[in-house]
């Protein structure tokens, strides 16, 4: 497996305990970076934390959904260390159902994780990658936020959301050497399928010209990149890894 070079840098990885999140964790560790998990479910962190049982792995038990207690966290782990990368990773689907139908307080969680989470730990933890003009952030965005899959208008509202975070952010932060970016996955072999449907599942794969599922190595090859000191120049970027489903 290529590594790319993160030593001496500290990465937080939102969602990191399990799906994409844990294995962007052991792709970073194994890159040389310092890595700190963030989940709200502390037995699912530790469970991580076991499984990886490296010494440059921490992690902290956060609602990124409330501004407050992700802002407390950064500033103690400022204290010791600088946040050199931010993986906005944490997601939730929620329920497959039309617009009409669909929960409010569902709906309203939907967003408070994906779009207002990813704006919770961006707003918290960019002052310091300003301040040492440095920082490489990535956005796990979604197919969904660009096409707008059917029955899912929570989830491609919010990933739409923050796709457009990405590109305003990026604009923002140009003239520092700080890189935001997001990606567009389709389909993965994760737990967030669990939470649909198997109809749901098997539409997302018919859409796929490739005919199967992302693999996770090639997923986190892509953060890794755009994670590195060798993304010197690419801001504000939408990157496609959808197998050809969205090529736009």
């Amino acid at each position: 497996m290529h590594t790319f070079d993160l030593r001496d840098r500290t990465a937080v990885i939102t969602g990191g305990a399990q799906g994409f999140g844990f294995d962007i964790a052991k792709r970073f560790l194994q890159s040389g970076a310092k890595v700190i998990i963030w989940d709200n479910d502390e037995s699912e962190l530790i469970k991580a934390s076991k499984k990886i049982n490296n010494p440059k792995l921490s992690y902290n038990v956060v609602d990124i959904s409330n501004f407050e207690k992700v802002d407390k966290i950064v500033n103690e782990i400022i204290k010791k260390n600088n946040i050199d990368i931010l993986i906005n990773n944490a997601g939730i689907t929620g329920s497959t159902s039309t617009l009409w139908e669909y929960d409010v307080i569902e709906w309203n969680k939907i967003i408070n994780i994906n779009l207002i989470g990813t704006f919770n730990c961006c707003k918290s933890i960019i002052p310091n990658m300003i301040k040492n003009n440095y920082g490489r952030v990535v956005n796990v965005a979604s197919v969904a936020g660009k096409d707008g899959n059917a029955n899912a208008s929570a989830y491609s509202s919010a990933k739409a959301g923050v796709i457009g975070l990405t590109k305003s952010l990026g604009k923002e932060l140009a003239d520092k050497n700080i890189a935001i970016n997001a990606v567009t996955p389709a389909g993965a072999k994760t737990r967030i399928l669990n939470q649909m449907s198997k109809e749901h599942v098997q539409r997302m794969l018919s859409k796929v010209p490739r005919g199967r599922f992302l693999e996770l190595e090639e997923f986190t090859s892509m953060i890794c990149w755009l994670s590195s000191e060798e993304n010197s120049f690419s801001t504000a970027a939408i990157f496609d890894i959808s197998g050809g489903r969205s090529t736009y």
